[in-house]
């Protein structure tokens, strides 16, 4: 199939490279000049493992193309729409000026019998809005909603081996054309036994506010847990290991430490509670403000710790900070807590310094007054504390003994509780964890 996809951002590009690779023709599109010679170039313009291999292979096929030129688009039979939807400034609403700019640059180049496929990140009530709108330029295109449910660092494994498929369609009905096109182009997927439901059009916009609002809550929760468990003297990753033995709970997202970020948990669930709230039925959610304050607290949390570490001050002592990015295999900095612990740290006299493997360039950018350091080793050196924050596999398997010829003084924060306490302790390390004693 010739399918389109309107916007080459992480999910646009991913979705695309990935499309191509099920065998369709694909046309990504994007008013970003720059991120479409480097996607040209087979050159991925963020960090994603397996990503620039996929758009290298898939090139070579001549099945995927990228433009600046929004008319590229006429004569797919499919058009994905998948834009950002950030944050409002100063709100918690969800910012829709780039779908909805996507969707009306689309419509001069929309046929009888094209479907267009959301998969953005909206308040409920958009899809049908932009149903409307599209209707009313050509009657003959449907609106479909296909919510994304990717997981920086394995997009493209969930790209094309996703564990479900959400369809919202008007009427909610399996006999609606565009599920039969919407078959098609995910064909492969669905006869390696990939689920698929079908839903009305507000059911499929709610999916990925409800999944991330659920998400969030859990990692809330054994955070809140962990603030217990400190002032308790209890071990919570001990707690979590019980009570997720319980199949009804489940062990996923029941790791202490501090607190999630990216992109997208923390304004999925903002803009969920400010839509709630226009719907009026915002005290159904208002339970997620103390999921989100729980989480922002964890911040203050560790550099409160750090305090305690460095023997109750934090001036001029040097803290090294292991990770930028907010979670492992990715280079997305979006409200990451490991830099604004970072942040916080040097605002009250500690001399910082972050080390990533990805992510640096992106921290100068949101944080340009913090000093970075590409090499683990030079960052080590010297140091009165580390503070293990984004958990990459290189930061867990470092050796206690080498790093402590490195440091000045042997202490570590084990912001992610994914360390060895007693393997490091043994080698003479003060350590501390979230939530352990």
């Amino acid at each position: 199939m010739r399918i389109s996809v309107i916007g080459c951002g992480y999910l646009g590009a991913v979705h695309a490279a990935c499309m191509a690779k099920l065998g369709h023709e694909v046309v990504g599109i994007d008013v970003d000049d720059r991120k479409i010679a480097e996607l040209s170039a087979a050159r991925a313009p963020f960090y994603e493992p397996g990503l620039e291999e996929l758009l290298k292979e898939v090139q070579e096929t001549g099945r995927l193309s990228f433009t600046s030129d929004i008319s590229a688009a006429q004569g797919s039979a499919v058009h994905f729409i998948c834009v950002g939807t950030p944050q409002k400034k100063g709100e918690n609403a969800a910012d829709m000026t780039f779908v909805d700019a996507a969707a009306q640059s689309l419509l001069p180049f929309l046929s009888a019998g094209d479907v267009v496929v959301g998969k953005s990140t909206v308040p409920v009530g958009s899809a049908a809005r932009l149903s409307e709108l599209i209707k009313t330029a050509e009657p003959d295109v449907e609106m479909l909603w296909n919510p994304e449910f990717l997981r920086e660092g394995h997009a493209v494994s969930d790209t094309l081996q996703p564990d479900r498929f959400v369809y919202g369609v008007s009427g909610a009905s399996e006999d609606h054309r565009a599920v039969r096109v919407l078959d098609e182009v995910y064909a492969t997927p669905l006869a390696s036994g990939t689920a698929r439901l079908v839903t009305d059009l507000p059911t499929a916009e709610l999916v990925k506010a409800a999944a991330n609002s659920f998400l969030a809550t859990k990692i809330s929760f054994i955070n809140a847990m962990a603030e217990v468990c400190e002032a308790a003297g209890a071990d919570v990753t001990l707690l979590a290991d019980a009570i997720g033995i319980d199949d009804r709970i489940g062990r996923k997202f029941l790791n202490a430490g501090i607190g999630f970020g990216g992109g997208c948990l923390p304004k999925d669930i903002r803009a969920f509670m400010a839509r709630a709230g226009e719907l009026g039925a915002d005290q159904a959610l208002t339970f997620l403000r103390e999921v989100d304050a729980i989480n922002m607290r964890r911040r203050t949390r560790v550099v409160e710790l750090t305090r305690e570490l460095c023997d109750g001050s934090l001036m001029g002592k040097r803290i090294t900070v292991l990770g930028a990015a907010f979670k492992p295999d990715s280079d997305d900095v979006r409200d990451s807590p490991a830099l604004s612990i970072a942040a916080q740290l040097q605002l009250q006299g500690a001399v910082v310094t972050v080390t990533d493997p990805e992510a640096l360039s992106n921290a100068a950018r949101r944080f340009p007054d913090l000093h970075y350091e590409k090499s683990t080793e030079v960052a080590l050196q010297r140091a009165d504390a580390l503070l293990l924050l984004t958990e990459w596999r290189e930061y867990r398997e470092l050796d206690p003994y080498d790093v402590a010829a490195l440091v000045t003084t042997p202490k570590i924060l084990d912001g992610r509780n994914v360390l060895d306490a007693t393997k490091w302790r043994s080698a003479g390390w003060a350590y501390r964890g979230l939530g352990r004693p």
